[in-house]
């Protein structure tokens, strides 16, 4: 087998380092958002809200929009993604919480927990501590292991999803099967 670096792998090369160098700043000035993907249960005549998931998007002062999808991996690949799971969950919490004080009500919203925070010593107080921080309770955020994290080690995995089901969180797998 033969590969050639060309130009169009350096400019991928190059812009992969731009990201990477940039994410400091981006994660500082809120260039990431999160937005809420409704879920719906359908299996009543009339569907009803059930819950939410997080989604994050990246815009960029002078990129636009980028997708999520050159991004994730990149940040997975190097390590940002905990820290980018981190902003996450606490703006996912801060939402849930303006939700309870302005309607008085709100639905739970699903977090993705990558490989890399299933390997955290520290992931249960991490995210127990946005619970209390925000005064949610465990059904308010729900945990959403990605698909990265169970191609590893899944005795860590069924590890720290029993811990975080014990103490009263829902667990989803993202993109299963």
């Amino acid at each position: 087998t033969i590969g050639i670096y060309d130009e169009s792998l350096h400019q991928r090369d190059l812009y992969a380092e731009q990201l990477i160098e940039e994410f400091p700043r981006a994660i500082e000035e809120k260039q990431f958002q999160v937005y809420y993907q409704p879920k719906f249960d359908v299996r009543p005549d009339i569907p009803i809200l059930s819950s939410a998931e997080a989604l994050v998007r990246w815009v960029h002062p002078e990129l636009g929009i980028i997708s999520p999808g050159v991004f994730i991996p990149l940040f997975e690949n190097n390590g940002l993604i905990q820290q980018l799971d981190n902003y996450v969950w606490e703006e996912t919490a801060k939402q849930i919480r303006d939700w309870k004080d302005s309607l008085g009500y709100c639905v739970p919203v699903s977090v993705n927990v990558s490989r890399v925070d299933v390997y955290d010593a520290d992931i249960i107080p991490k995210i127990r501590g946005i619970v209390s921080r925000y005064g949610l309770t465990c059904s308010d955020l729900v945990l959403e292991i990605t698909e990265s994290a169970y191609t590893e080690d899944s005795r860590q995995i069924i590890e720290t999803v029993n811990k975080f089901r014990q103490i009263g969180f829902k667990i989803e797998m993202d993109d299963f099967g």
